[in-house]
């Protein structure tokens, strides 16, 4: 009996060795294999961090005015005979765009341009009875008068017969037309808005404290929400010379440039106002930017030598990232300004810092990057 447990204890320790021993073993074998499966290296694309200019901008909101805007309206009331103009086209200083009935007026010019001819006939006939001594000075200076007061009503009369008719004030652009033919319109019914449009005027307001940093002629840059991606140029032309009192605020006007008439009067603009010298800053992407709650971070990449191996023992490097903490300042367009954490010449992962880890080994390939353009613009407006 004591023969079998004694067989028994030994065949069960041999047994629970086995499988101990299997375990070790299977341990053993996974971790050298994971100790000699290399990590892959993740392609990632780099810039160099450089420094650059940066000059310093104030951000307003201004309101876009035409550079001569105005509603068209008679002088003089009177039935609409011929309207010479189609809705939101291009007219020129001095074009006939309306002509109200006038068929009285110029009857009554007519009846006055003989009248000038009688008192001018009258006139010349007594000039030469008073050379002769046949007619007082007083007669002579009565004939005079009379001419000149036929003159004078023909005048009147003529520029009446003008009013009949409504000139575009200045070049520019129509609105919608608001009256009809044969209407009978009062003096100031509106009858089209016409509007002066290149250049545009941006009107905004800025604080008091910044009025001593602005000029007339300082740059400008505006971008309106009709076309995000367009970039409008000009300059400051006019400072208001008084601030208000409830805000504090100075009006300042600068005038854009408006190719194809593409801004309208009433639309508001961001207006970018370029103030002081321009500063040196270390400058990224945007894109390489990992904004966290704990703190903006970035990826360097950097050489991290191999073991020795061989006979010669000669060291190699590999590419590792390095995650790193930066403090980011204000940004333009695709770029914002880095103030802490990267110095001029550091490798900075621009993309594919989703795949990285401090210490995670990287390749370089630069054949895609993304945009880091100040003033970005869509290829196809360029």
């Amino acid at each position: 009996m004591a023969k079998r447990m004694t067989i028994m204890l030994v065949i069960v320790g041999l047994l629970l060795g086995g499988i101990f021993w299997f375990k070790a073993y299977k341990a053993k074998a996974i971790q050298q294999y994971m100790a000699k499966a290399s990590n892959p290296a993740q392609s990632v694309s780099t810039i160099v961090a450089t420094k650059e200019p940066w000059r310093t901008t104030l951000q307003a909101i201004g309101t876009l005015r035409g550079h001569n805007s105005t509603d068209i309206s008679p002088q003089v009331p009177g039935l609409v005979t011929s309207i010479d103009f189609k809705s939101g086209e291009h007219v020129k200083k001095g074009q006939t765009l309306l002509t109200l009935e006038a068929r009285e007026d110029k009857a009554r010019l007519a009846s006055l341009n003989a009248a000038e001819n009688i008192a001018r006939i009258t006139y010349q006939r007594a000039k030469r009875e008073y050379a002769a001594h046949a007619i007082s000075k007083q007669s002579l200076d009565t004939d005079l008068a009379s001419l000149k007061q036929a003159r004078a009503n023909v005048a009147q009369q003529r520029a009446a017969v003008t009013y009949k008719s409504v000139q575009a004030p200045f070049s520019g652009r129509l609105g919608i037309r608001k009256v009809d033919l044969g209407e009978y319109l009062n003096p100031g019914t509106t009858i089209v808005t016409l509007q002066a449009l290149n250049p545009i005027y941006a009107d905004f307001t800025l604080p008091q404290q910044y009025v001593g940093r602005l000029k007339v002629g300082k740059i400008v840059t505006a971008h309106c929400d009709a076309y995000p991606h367009r970039i409008f140029k000009g300059k400051i032309t006019a400072i208001n010379p008084s601030v208000s009192t409830s805000t504090r605020n100075a009006e300042i006007r600068a005038e854009l440039n408006n190719p194809n008439d593409r801004l309208l009067t009433g639309m508001y603009a961001k207006v970018d106002v370029e103030i002081g010298k321009p500063e040196q800053y270390i400058t990224l992407p945007q894109t390489a930017i990992t904004y966290n709650p704990y703190g903006d971070t970035v990826y360097l990449v950097k050489k991290k030598a191999k073991k020795a191996s061989g006979a010669k023992k000669k060291l190699t490097y590999h590419l590792v990232a390095k995650q790193q903490f930066v403090q980011v300042g204000k940004t333009r367009g695709d770029q914002v300004q880095i103030l802490k954490g990267v110095k001029a010449g550091d490798v900075v992962v621009t993309a594919g810092q989703i795949k990285l880890h401090g210490g995670s080994p990287v390749e370089i390939n630069n054949s895609v990057q993304p945009s880091n353009e100040a003033n970005p613009t869509p290829k196809e407006q360029m």
